[in-house]
């Protein structure tokens, strides 16, 4: 009998990367292409085009025996998990009410779902990664921005119209700066990379040193979060002060996740999470601090497994989800 495999796309601003994952959630090919953001039509041709070399990849292999038996797609949200609707995506202004499921469904006549990223890649990390045994995940991957998932029972929690989820724009200071969905003081706005060069830059501005502005070029507008770990690593004092009161929002924001949900584990994934991995231990030591749950610290604070694979692992993984609800 044939494997079980699934195509994986992750559908970003720039690019779209897509890969063939097999039903035990190891990925044996991968292909990126770049995104067309502002022209419906060519964004399609573009998820086309990624899907097409992976069906290549596997049909050049007669001896793999692999069957792709559903394509799974992560897509920039709003969207609409039910109906494979992507509504209305700032980061991809050409697709407005677009259909994005039914429209690769009919040109591949196989199972399509769509779900946001956050999502997607909290249900891998559930079915194959970090989460893996586990019934109850919780999952956030840091970078540009915080996305974040919850999966329950090994399905998605979405809310009453696919909407739920979106941890990264928690407020942990009503008096923070104004993050990019108009909240004040989100998680976002004080933990993900623009925030920690942000903070960098305003510490450097206001007179400390730090071997940070060498990296810039002694620009301070060019500091970049990477900049920052980099400093860090190399023992830069300003650089670890960052990255502390990052851990410190972080640990904050975990509590009051714990609060909420309990859940059985909590996967942190993204390039801010590889720097902030030195203060995991640290995280979960605070927590009692900050949630009235007095058992928060048997909850384990893990990395995630698939890291920038996390987007072509949680499309496939859409593909074995759970009825929707």
């Amino acid at each position: 009998m044939a494997e079980q495999y699934f195509i994986g796309v992750d559908v970003g601003g720039t690019k779209v990367a897509a890969g063939l994952v097999s039903s035990v959630g190891e990925i044996t090919h991968r292909v990126r292409v770049p995104m067309a953001a502002t022209d419906a039509a060519a964004g399609l041709a573009a998820v086309t085009s990624a899907i097409d070399s992976v069906r290549a990849a596997t049909n050049s292999n007669p001896e793999s025996g692999s069957t792709i038996s559903a394509i799974g797609i992560c897509a920039p949200g709003p969207l609409d998990p039910r109906t494979g609707i992507v509504i209305n995506p700032p980061n991809l202004p050409g697709w407005r009410n677009f259909p994005l499921a039914d429209l690769i469904a009919n040109a591949y006549r196989l199972p399509v779902r769509v779900d946001n990223d956050g999502n997607a890649a909290a249900l891998a990390e559930a079915l194959w990664g970090a989460g893996r045994g586990y019934r109850n995940v919780f999952c956030a991957t840091i970078g540009t921005g915080i996305g974040t998932g919850i999966v329950f029972d090994g399905r998605i929690y979405h809310g009453r119209t696919g909407a739920a989820a979106e941890g990264g724009h928690i407020t942990i200071d009503y008096r923070g700066p104004r993050c990019g969905c108009g909240k004040l003081g989100c998680i976002e706005t004080l933990a993900s990379g623009p925030a920690i060069a942000r903070r960098a830059s305003e510490l450097i501005a206001a007179g400390r040193g730090s071997a940070i502005l060498e990296q810039a070029g002694g620009h301070l507008d060019r500091i970049t979060g990477e900049m920052v770990g980099r400093a860090y690593a190399a023992g830069d004092l300003l650089a670890k002060e960052v990255l502390q009161d990052t851990a410190m929002f972080l640990t904050v924001w975990l509590g009051n996740i714990v609060d909420l949900l309990e859940p059985d584990v909590m996967i942190v994934g993204g390039g801010v999470a590889s720097m902030l991995q030195p203060f995991f231990v640290e995280i979960r030591d605070r927590l009692p601090s900050w949630s009235v749950n007095l058992r928060c610290q048997e909850i384990p604070v893990v990395t995630a497994h698939y890291g920038d694979d996390a987007g072509i692992a949680g499309g496939a993984a859409l593909c074995l989800q759970k009825q929707l609800v």
